[in-house]
């Protein structure tokens, strides 16, 4: 079965709408991630994702770094009992529904976010594994992957690398979608329920296709192909607005399917911000979908 996130006749009658008064039942989400001065990419990016899908957006800090649209200038990691204390302020008071973890720079740092994961129980993580700025600075220590594999991954509901993160994270080239899919596979086996290996950089031009596998089959979720040097923040906005979804208790499929529509129409009505990597649009969903308070069902996805 495939799934698009292009748009459908008669799409808006299965539109939900979110009461006038969002009070006591609003749904919060905790991003875990560092801070992109540039406001495209990291906390910027998911806190904006969070508000334009009607979810109330909290933070832990990893790192600040100094950056805009021509790259990273500087990366400032936080101590890892800073992080914690974010973290526990958050959890202990907010209840978060979902939780996305972004940039987390180092070993000390993963350690850190699993054991609370561990402790919170959290049932709906998503890893976002960030390694590489988008003008070659290094988000992620190498000697920090093998944490992430063993210690986090196995917590997580769902983990989103790219094709590039992919072979960092198993070690072998992913070129074909055979290739893909061993990945997914080979990435799935040390614990995580659900791989999304997204195909951004795939090289087809004519479609971007995400390939879903949840450890008994795969799923793809195609879009067309975007030419745009607009594309700093993808990443880190597409987990987002999938964090978003599973904190308004949808399923990882409707989620996903949300996901792909938000970065999809963020990347085809570009703000034009920027002398390099500009960054997405996140008002772009709700331009094409309807205000704030109108997103996908919860009850049931749209099949296209």
């Amino acid at each position: 079965m495939q799934r698009s996130s292009g748009t459908a006749a008669g799409e808006s009658d299965n539109i939900l709408s979110q009461p006038d008064s969002l009070g006591p039942g609003i749904p919060v989400a905790l991003t875990i991630a560092g801070s992109d001065s540039g406001g495209g990419a990291g906390i910027q990016a998911d806190l904006k994702t969070f508000q334009e899908l009607a979810v109330f957006g909290t933070s832990a800090l990893t790192a600040i770094t100094a950056q805009n649209t021509k790259g990273v200038h500087g990366v400032y990691p936080i101590p890892p009992e800073s992080v914690i204390g974010q973290i526990d302020a958050v959890a202990d008071d907010l209840f978060p529904a979902a939780v996305k973890t972004g940039m987390l720079f180092s070993a000390e740092i993963i350690e850190a976010v699993a054991e609370r994961a561990a402790r919170y129980g959290w049932q709906n993580l998503v890893v976002d594994p960030v390694m590489i700025a988008k003008g070659g600075a290094r988000l992620l220590q190498k000697e920090a992957i093998q944490a992430l594999t063993v210690l986090l991954l196995p917590l997580a509901s769902v983990v989103t690398p790219n094709i590039p993160e992919a072979e960092a994270l198993t070690g072998r080239s992913i070129g074909t979608m055979s290739e893909r899919k061993e990945a997914a596979r080979h990435i799935h086996s040390w614990g995580v329920r659900h791989v999304v290996l997204k195909g951004g950089h795939a090289g087809n031009r004519a479609q971007a296709i995400d390939l879903l596998y949840d450890g008994n089959g795969f799923t793809e979720f195609a879009a067309p192909w975007v030419d745009t040097r607009h594309t700093h923040g993808t990443g880190c906005t597409f987990a987002a607005a999938l964090t978003a979804g599973l904190a308004r208790g949808m399923r990882l499929d409707e989620a996903l399917l949300l996901a792909k529509r938000f970065i999809q129409s963020a990347l085809t009505d570009p703000l034009g911000i920027g002398s390099g990597h500009g960054p997405t649009n996140h008002w772009g969903y709700n331009r094409t979908y309807g205000d704030l308070r109108r997103i996908i069902p919860s009850k049931e996805a749209v099949i296209l």
